[in-house]
Formats: structure tokens, C-alpha cells, sequence
């Protein structure tokens, strides 16, 4: 499956910014879809995953209550709505995809997108 990712840029603190990912390939309906985020000199870190149907959601502690993951299996598309924004949430974010199912950094999606960047200022 490939993954596009879009909606980055340059937002103010305490600010909204929603991040896009389309996928093209194969049965978008059969994966679960998700969000890893990388900051500047820092690890990869989980973010946020949905499962195929979107009845199932998950996120890291450090965005629950200001993100919000959702799907739209018509348009291939999965969105990340982020809310109240901090400058350490600055980072590159990764669109991914697996057909399995993951609760938190132990999953390991097996498709990446390129990446988008936001960038909070303060």
C-alpha cells in the first residue's frame, strides 16, 4: 500500500492543524491506519492508530484529549486532527499501515508514507 500524507506547516501555539494520508494500492478497509511522529534529535514516537472500521482508537499520553484520529474508507483517507497545539509537538509526522491491529509503540506497521512536516511556534 502507499501512503501520501499532507496538511503540514507552520502553526502557532494553542492552534489546529489537520493532517490528511490517502492510500492507494490496496483495501484501505483492511487496515488499521496510524501516526508516528519524529522531532528533531529525538526517537520516533508512537502517536495515534485507528482500526479498519474506526471503532477502535488509541493514542499516545502525551497528545490524548488534544488529537483526534479518524477515518473515511470511501476516501481512502485517514485524518489526524490536532488540537491545541505545543511546540513540542513540533516533528515530522508518518502516515502508517498494517493489516494488524497495535495498542501504542509496540506496533510495528509494516507501510510508512514520506512524511509531513508541522512546525508549532510559541
Amino acid at each position: 500500500v502507499q501512503l501520501q500524507a499532507s496538511g503540514g506547516g507552520l502553526v502557532q501555539a494553542g492552534g489546529s492543524q489537520r493532517l490528511s494520508c490517502t492510500a492507494s494500492g490496496r483495501t484501505f478497509s483492511n487496515y488499521a491506519m496510524g501516526w508516528f511522529r519524529q522531532a528533531p534529535g529525538k526517537e520516533r514516537e508512537f502517536v495515534a492508530i485507528i482500526s479498519w472500521s474506526g471503532g477502535s482508537t488509541y493514542y499516545a499520553d502525551s497528545v490524548k484529549g488534544r488529537f483526534t484520529i479518524s477515518r473515511d474508507n470511501a476516501k481512502n483517507t485517514v485524518y489526524l486532527q490536532m488540537n491545541s497545539l505545543k511546540p513540542e509537538d513540533t516533528a515530522v509526522y508518518y502516515c502508517t499501515a498494517d493489516r494488524l491491529m497495535g495498542y501504542g509503540s509496540s506496533w510495528s506497521p509494516g507501510y510508512w508514507g514520506q512524511g509531513t512536516l508541522v512546525t508549532v511556534s510559541s
